[in-house]
């Protein structure tokens, strides 16, 4: 169980925040120097260097955002051009790619950051700049909600791209597509001109989310435990009925894989900020504002609490709670993570997410609680041994894992534990929760995935 720390302020992290970003500087330039685009995105780093991974290319957005991120903490325009630059010549195919769910991953990391700065008056404010950002994004919402299956309850979600019988957890973070799309105004247009509320597919998939994806205690099968989460929901596509939990990257369906409770937290997290900004009028359709809200709050407030009372003391889980040889580590709750044991990995990128969705709930909620726990990971993130500070590594957070069931980390010892490396969302996602921090030290705008047009 994490040991929350009372005595932590977002400027007592300072200088570790300051640390991180001169650390990412480097990084990134390194990577810039010696990536070629003809590879693919980079995924994760093999002995320090990244290195692509076919799947899908979810993670290009994480590569080009993350130089945006950096400009936005530090001010060094080298990195909004490089940015900027390879958003405008690469990221278009990711635009209209209909056979993913990553488009919050992919276009909000890029062209919603761009768009955010110039909304803020950070960056100038180039009426055609602006129009091909919101453009992007439109565009992009509309493409993510047309991967739609309807459930049997007469809901929907939008399936991953194993097809149109599965819900992936994933996917509640990249909603954020689908919220950008519909503050700029958008809808998607169906059969017969049939306007489709982006609006109404995000509730409905943060319900199906909700739902099928998050446990609440109440005896849904044995396993049930509040607030642990399934990977994948499985759907008959016959008649939209719930068949069983699956998981991709987890242990079993009956484990928690730690990084999709991480997606989660932080994706009800700021859906909860978001439909704050979202007049009753417009929410009264879809349910109501009090519905929707005690909706995504329920599922936050317990994926949130599972994280505190499920991850070691300094709040860097590992890769899977219910991970088969966990057991040999002893009572590894009430003792700090150990990214060096010879038993099972820890995934420093599941910490990264999951403290950016305790501090915006905690925020959300005024809950000092949810509060200082992000802060204790946060602390426990922004050193040693999860800072990478050899300027030979190219990753910025250390001991992340993918994909541990297919064996596609490298495990560098005898022992088969992956660790010593980084990957390319737990990178931008450190990022995203230092600069998060660094605006509240800064008393800066608050940092939202959103931003409202002049």
């Amino acid at each position: 169980m994490i040991h929350v720390r009372s005595d932590l302020s977002p400027s007592a992290l300072n200088s570790k925040i300051q640390a991180l970003f001169t650390a990412s500087a480097q990084k990134l330039n390194s990577l810039e120097a010696s990536w070629n685009p003809a590879q693919g995105a980079p995924v994760f780093t093999i002995d320090g260097k990244y290195t692509s991974r076919g799947w899908t290319e979810w993670t290009q957005g994480f590569q080009f955002g993350a130089s945006i991120l950096q400009f936005d903490a530090t001010g060094y325009k080298a990195f909004l051009n490089a940015g900027r630059d390879h958003t405008v010549r690469l990221m278009a195919p990711h635009i209209t790619h209909v056979g993913v769910h990553d488009h919050g991953f992919n276009n909000v990391s890029t062209y919603g950051n761009l768009l955010r700065l110039m909304n803020e008056g950070v960056i100038e404010d180039n009426p055609w700049e602006r129009r091909y950002y919101e453009l992007a994004l439109m565009c992009s919402g509309a493409v993510q909600a047309m991967r739609w299956s309807r459930t049997a309850q007469g809901g929907g979600y939008i399936y991953s791209f194993n097809g149109p019988h599965s819900l992936f957890v994933d996917t509640i973070r990249s909603l954020r597509a689908l919220a950008v799309s519909h503050k700029l105004g958008h809808v998607l247009m169906g059969e017969n001109d049939r306007r489709i509320s982006l609006l109404d597919r995000l509730v409905q998939h943060a319900d199906s989310t909700a739902r099928y994806s998050v446990y609440y205690g109440e005896g849904r099968d044995i396993y049930d435990l509040r607030g642990r989460t399934v990977h994948e929901s499985i759907f008959n596509t016959n008649d939209g009925n719930f068949r069983c939990p699956s998981t991709q990257q987890g242990y079993t369906p009956f484990t928690t894989w730690t990084r999709g409770l991480a997606w989660a937290m932080c994706g009800f997290a700021e859906q909860l900020e978001y439909i704050e900004t979202i007049s009753d009028e417009e929410l009264q359709p879809f349910g109501g504002r009090e519905a929707i809200t005690a909706m995504m709050r329920r599922a936050a407030e317990a994926t949130c609490d599972f994280y505190i009372e499920n991850s070691p003391t300094d709040g860097i889980p590992y890769w899977d709670t219910g991970a088969p040889n966990l057991h040999k580590l002893g009572d590894w709750a009430s003792c700090p993570s150990d990214p060096f044991n010879p038993h099972e990995p820890v995934d420093s990128s599941a910490a990264a997410i999951g403290a950016q969705g305790l501090l915006r709930l905690g925020r959300y909620l005024k809950n000092e609680r949810y509060w200082q726990a992000g802060l204790t990971v946060c602390d426990s993130l922004f050193a040693e041994p999860y800072l990478s500070s050899d300027p030979a590594h190219q990753g910025l957070l250390l001991h992340s894992v993918y994909h541990r069931p297919n064996g596609w980390d490298r495990a560098p010892g005898a022992d088969g534990v992956p660790r010593g490396e980084a990957c390319m969302w737990g990178d931008y996602h450190a990022r995203e929760v230092a600069l998060y921090l660094l605006r509240i030290i800064e008393n800066r705008p608050y940092l939202r995935f959103w931003s409202e047009s002049k």
